[in-house]
């Protein structure tokens, strides 16, 4: 079955409301993939301040214990996202995300401009800055597994010196810790968007007030639907 234009799923495969006045936005699936994503990511921000911190190395000790935890917290990072790929819904998303819509840039051009209506950043089921977030996060944590296989496995690259891939993974670690701070302060600062990851549904209203673009295609889908199987 064809989909209809501007949706990335096929139209048999839209997600309805399923309960009144509420919205499916997220599957089982993607909502066990962002939960063990951040559970790891955790795990590998807490034990590598364990380790680099000499305040906190000193409270804590075990550090061999926390080299091992670190790494191999790092090396499973990608296992949620690997088997998110068999979800549909999933896929969905990562196209969802891969896709830079006209309304994106008007998304982008209102955070400059300090335009903070709903009306001046439209929205998809993600946003613009939601978009640029998961391919930096993406590309980050690729960085964070190569440099830090370097130093795990001395050797692996000679060209290339432990020193280096040390002070690369120190970096770009702190630009993760940072940018995941600012993650989780705008997820705290809407308490709606939590409840969609939590349960999967956020209300109708805040779906058509911050992703009005999202919420028309779901029904455009909805429709053709209809129409198709009548």
């Amino acid at each position: 079955m064809r989909s209809t234009a501007g949706s990335t799923t096929p139209t048999g495969t839209t997600t309805r409301p399923e309960h009144d006045g509420r919205v499916r936005r997220f599957s089982t699936a993607e909502r066990m993939v962002h939960r063990a994503t951040g559970y790891l990511m955790l795990l590998c921000l807490v034990s590598a301040a364990c380790l680099y911190l000499g305040p906190l190395a000193q409270l804590v000790g075990r550090r061999h214990l926390m080299v091992t935890v670190h790494e191999w917290s790092g090396i499973s990072l990608p296992l949620p996202f690997l088997l998110g790929l068999l979800s549909p819904a999933f896929r969905a998303d990562l196209r969802r995300l891969n896709r830079f819509a006209v309304y994106d840039r008007q998304w982008l051009r209102a955070v400059r401009r300090r335009r903070t209506s709903p009306e001046a950043r439209p929205a998809g089921k993600f946003n613009a800055g939601q978009k640029l977030y998961a391919g930096w996060i993406a590309g980050a944590v690729l960085v964070m597994m190569f440099t830090g296989l370097l130093m795990w496995f001395m050797g692996l690259l000679p060209v290339i010196s432990r020193t280096s891939a040390i002070f690369i993974h120190d970096i770009v670690a702190w630009a993760i810790t940072f940018v995941v701070l600012g993650h989780m302060r705008k997820a705290f600062e809407d308490p709606e968007a939590r409840l969609g990851l939590r349960t999967g549904y956020v209300s109708r209203s805040w779906a058509q007030r911050y992703h009005s673009r999202w919420l028309k295609g779901e029904q455009v889908s909805d429709v053709s639907e209809r129409r198709t199987v009548e």
